[in-house]
């Protein structure tokens, strides 16, 4: 077990005429009795010891902490400022891809948004980190209320949400195809500092989405209106209640509640929902089976389709998982360089060490890679939602939905694990409010699917579009590198890049003769190819623009020397095949009961 100390000098102070012990050097200096030089007459023997003490006290009072308890020495901590505009990347980012009379108004925008978030928003995260929602099951009289008890940052977070927009940017459209890509830039601003208050909006943006796509019309449309308000007073939250007691991802089967239609029209739910997101939400989605007065159980939707139906709600949830991820990355990396432009180790700043900046840098490419796969995603959802997407359109943000909430949530435990090593023992200590970030980062790895149950979703993708979903990645990822190939700096990495993809190809080919149970077992390394290879192009894609920086050439090429494409030398290795699945229960279950028929 760790524990933190506070080390401290309790060294006592001494003045003539007082019995007392001086700690020297690692030594009691013995007591004496008191001492006085005037109006006494001392003998040779007292004068000697008068003496004596005179010149410890001198001494006492050149040891440094002697009449002190915490020392001179405080390191400054690490502060954030206004997030965007200290990041360039997004800058340019949105410099390159949206029209100029809509970059004024966004910019304008993000960089007041970014000035709140530092200034407001980021204290009410850390208060809400503090005090965390409690449930009180009784009053002081015995009465059972089952109240939820949140503190008032918490309540002041939603008011914030509404004042902002940061769901209303999303349905309003006034940037058109554009509003996704606000929005979600707004979001990824707000994240790290927002005390977790992104999971009852990435609900909430989950629910109005469901609304919309299934029509707003009666009791939806004044749902609909809450949960898209600007106004505090009528702004709604919304929730998720779907995982019942078997828990997991298979929630088709999983759903046992029933839904039983009332003399007024509307249902009782009787059931047991094991789990809730945003549960001191204004209103909830949630599935049941319907059981009419036969007592005949039915989907719950008119086709039967409730789980298709609230497909639309996982597609934006897993977006808004992709947002805190990426968002994370950045918030920890900001942090670090600015720790590292005060800290001083070894004689210099923590940044004049080149080990330092080159574990930076590398974090620095991840976390660039992840930002510009969130942002294409968000650009693919507001060509949907605008109805201007073209089918290629809509097969990518099928696929690389699964895929960029399954690799950046690996991603991000990563960079933000490595960042806080850029601490040091601060970065351990809770009440540096660092910790935190690592913890909140874990979630991302296993709410809404976790990484094995999304990359067999990739699978069912490419599955039910009979492979249209895996062209239409080929031809994007081609089209990114048209413009990069005919610049130099960049050729050799395009290079890699269409090797990787060639690869891809040929594994997929080989891969479809050995069965159903060979791509299962490939289905995370390949879900990770797409991913390197899609995010390889983007980077490069982002480099070709005339407004490239030579960082932006740099990070391109450090994304493609890694290894694009895993699944090609996993599979010639033979980690596919029959006897490797077999040798992998074999490897796990050596020496348990289970192998020895005992459970």
């Amino acid at each position: 077990m760790f524990c933190r100390v506070r080390l401290v000098s309790r060294l006592p102070t001494w003045s003539p005429g007082t019995n007392h012990k001086l700690w020297k050097l690692g030594c009691f200096l013995p007591q004496c009795s008191k001492l006085s030089c005037r109006g006494t007459k001392m003998s040779a023997g007292q004068s000697q010891k008068a003496e004596t003490w005179d010149k410890c006290t001198l001494l006492e009072l050149k040891v440094p902490f002697a009449r002190t308890e915490i020392g001179t020495f405080f390191q400054e901590q690490p502060r954030i400022g206004n997030q965007y505009l200290e990041d360039a990347f997004l800058q340019r980012y949105l410099k390159t891809h949206l029209p100029f009379q809509v970059l004024e108004k966004v910019s304008l925008d993000l960089e007041r948004f970014g000035a709140r978030v530092a200034a407001e928003i980021d204290s009410l995260g850390r208060e809400c980190e503090l005090n965390p929602p409690a449930l009180q099951h009784y009053d002081a009289w015995g009465r059972r209320v089952d109240h939820i008890v949140t503190c008032p940052a918490w309540k002041r977070m939603k008011e914030i949400a509404a004042e902002e927009g940061l769901i209303a940017e999303a349905y309003e459209r006034k940037y058109s195809i554009w509003s996704r890509v606000q929005q979600v830039a707004k979001l990824y601003l707000y994240a790290p500092s927002a005390g977790l208050f992104t999971c009852p909006l990435a609900m909430t943006d989950g629910a109005a989405k469901v609304i919309e796509s299934l029509g707003i019309s009666g009791p939806l449309a004044k749902a609909f209106g809450h949960l898209t308000s600007r106004d505090p007073k009528k702004f709604w939250t919304s929730g998720q209640w779907m995982t019942e007691r078997k828990g997991g991802s298979d929630v088709a089967s999983g759903t046992e509640s029933v839904a039983r239609e009332q003399p007024d029209g509307t249902y009782c739910l009787y059931g047991f929902k094991w789990f809730t997101s945003a549960t001191d939400s204004d209103m909830t989605l949630t599935l049941a089976r319907i059981m009419d007065a036969q007592g005949r159980v039915e989907q719950i939707s008119a086709e039967g389709r409730g789980v298709a139906s609230i497909a639309n709600m996982l597609t934006i949830t897993r977006i808004h998982n992709v947002i805190s991820a990426v968002a994370g990355m950045r918030r920890m990396i900001n942090l670090a360089r600015e720790y590292a432009s005060k800290r001083v180790v070894f004689g210099k700043l923590i940044k004049d060490h080149p080990l330092h900046m080159q574990t930076m840098a590398r974090l620095e490419v991840e976390t660039r890679g992840a930002f510009l796969m969130l942002m294409e995603i968000a650009r693919l959802l507001g060509l949907e939602e605008t109805k201007m997407a073209s089918e290629q359109d809509l097969h990518l943000l099928r696929l690389l939905t699964p895929v960029a909430k399954l690799y950046t949530g690996k991603q991000a435990i990563a960079v933000i694990s490595e960042g806080l090593e850029c601490f040091g023992g601060q970065g351990y200590m809770e009440d540096t409010g660092l910790p935190v970030a690592l913890r909140d980062a874990q979630v991302l790895t296993i709410w809404e699917g976790t990484t094995n149950i999304l990359s067999l979703d990739v699978l069912r993708s490419l599955t039910k579009s009979q492979g249209q979903v895996l062209d239409a990645f080929c031809s994007g990822v081609q089209g990114k590198l048209e413009l990069a190939s005919s610049i130099s700096e960049l050729e050799s990495s395009v290079q890699l890049l269409q090797d990787a993809l060639h690869r891809l190809g040929q594994f997929t080919q080989r891969v479809g003769s050995k069965g159903a149970v060979a791509m299962e077992l490939a289905a995370r390394d390949f879900a990770y190819t797409l991913a390197r290879i899609y995010t390889g192009a983007l980077l490069l894609e982002h480099a070709a623009h005339p407004d490239a920086t030579s960082t932006d050439t740099y990070t391109a090429q450090r994304w493609c020397k890694q290894d694009l494409c895993p699944v090609d030398p996993e599979e010639k290795a033979g980690c596919y095949d029959d006897k490797a699945a077999s040798m992998d229960t074999y490897l796990v279950y050596e020496g348990s009961p289970v192998l020895k028929g005992k459970l």
